[in-house]
């Protein structure tokens, strides 16, 4: 028995260590993968933070990105509307440009314009014939290659033995090689060594605004290389002047504040970058400074054909003979309309009356002077509103040309009515 027992004892005893070998298998177990556990958390978390923070940063990073994109965009836009402005709009200042530099870099290009001719004096002898001298200004320009004078129609117009006498006092024999007496501009040939020959650069005068400085130069009373500077007064204005045959009536001029004199007629007028904007034409006999220029629109639109073909005649005609409209003329026209031009008379055949517009009947006196009423009232031209005779024929001469249809806005009896105008060319004076 107790051999027995004792087995029993030693199996119980085997059994007990087996299962004593399980249990602390199971515990080691269990804690590694308490142990793993522990680490696949700790990874985890580590591993979501540095996540969460990568997440973070890559935000800041795109948040940066962004935000330096809109800056970037933004200065895109600013340098494309720097680049707009177009460079008058950029120094209009008057304090803001420099009139000596302006006068050293256009003076060699300008020059006294010299000639004689022949008028009519009436004595008690009867017409009796005298030379009389001439003198005004001109200024060299490029056109293919070659080089020309520009000056004005009336200083040369009848004018012989023409000459250029530049700033150093080398003069040449020039001729009238194309004139256009309806914008006041003639052309002169001449030949001249390439030392004389400083062109200036012509300049789109689209661009000036009135209070804008401006500079003129050009030889008043013969005095040459004389400088001269105002801003512009006004755009648009339509002058007359007196040639040795008759008087005309030229569009678009630019009205200044330089004060001009006799000889300065055909000088440059210039921005603050020295572009040629204008050529000076002439001044208002009653007052003082007042000057006026033809735009360099104009020289632009009419140089090709003065050179080629030696003149211009695509100045546009309607054949009407009108006044501005006020508040007296509106009252004695029983209209309550203020601004346009009235048409008194038409030129008959020409494109107005052909398209049917309406001249006055009716002749009345407001402040001594005499007006015909009862005709149409000019108020727009395709649209744009017609203020005064100034606006209507600057419009014209810039926007159309003869053969074009141009639609006419005008008030007949109170009504509104549109009529279609072709437009005709000037007749040869």
């Amino acid at each position: 028995m107790s051999l027995v027992f004792s087995a029993d004892i030693l199996v119980q005893i085997d059994d007990v260590d087996g299962m004593r070998g399980a249990n602390m298998s199971t515990v080691i177990h269990k804690k590694l993968m308490i142990v793993l556990l522990f680490l696949v958390i700790a990874f985890g978390t580590v591993a979501v933070y540095c996540n969460s923070t990568l997440l973070v940063q890559v935000a800041k990073v795109s948040a940066l990105q962004q935000a330096n994109g809109e800056l970037q965009r933004q200065n895109t836009q600013l340098e494309q509307h720097l680049s707009s402005l177009d460079q008058s709009s950029r120094n209009a200042s008057v304090l803001g440009f420099n009139a000596v530099a302006i006068y050293d870099s256009a003076n060699q290009s300008v020059v006294t314009v010299q000639g004689s001719k022949l008028v009519t004096v009436l004595t008690l002898l009867g017409p009796q014939q005298s030379v009389d001298s001439i003198v005004g200004s001109g200024f060299v320009v490029d056109y293919g290659n070659s080089d020309y004078v520009l000056t004005n129609f009336h200083v040369v117009d009848g004018a012989v033995n023409i000459t250029v006498t530049f700033w150093n006092g080398d003069a040449y024999p020039a001729q009238v090689i194309g004139n256009d007496a309806l914008s006041d501009l003639a052309v002169l040939s001449f030949n001249a060594p390439t030392v004389d020959l400083h062109s200036l650069d012509i300049s789109s005068s689209s661009s000036l605004r009135v209070g804008m400085p401006v500079v003129a130069i050009g030889n008043p009373f013969g005095l040459s290389g004389s400088v001269t500077f105002g801003i512009v007064s006004q755009l648009g204005r339509t002058v007359q002047y007196q040639s040795t045959s008759t008087t005309f009536t030229i569009a678009d001029i630019i009205q200044f504040s330089a004060p001009i004199n006799p000889g300065n007629s055909g000088g440059p007028l210039l921005d603050t970058y020295g572009f040629v904007v204008g050529i000076t034409s002439a001044t208002a006999s009653s007052g003082q400074g007042v000057g006026f220029a033809i735009p360099s629109d104009t020289i632009l639109r009419e140089l090709p054909y003065l050179i080629s073909t030696g003149r211009y005649d695509q100045h546009p005609y309607v054949g009407i003979q009108a006044v501005d409209m006020n508040y007296q003329l509106a009252q004695a026209s029983g209209t309550n309309v203020t601004y346009g031009v009235l048409i008194e008379s038409t030129q008959t055949g020409g494109p107005a009356d052909k398209a049917g517009l309406k001249a006055g009947t009716q002749q009345v006196s407001i402040g001594g002077q005499q007006y015909t009423v009862g005709g149409d009232i000019i108020v727009s031209i395709n649209g744009v509103r017609v203020v005064n005779y100034d606006s209507f024929s600057t419009y014209l001469e810039r926007n159309a040309l003869p053969g074009q249809t141009i639609q006419i806005g005008i008030i007949r009896a109170g009504k509104p009515l549109t009529l279609s105008i072709v437009v005709g060319s000037v007749p040869s004076q």
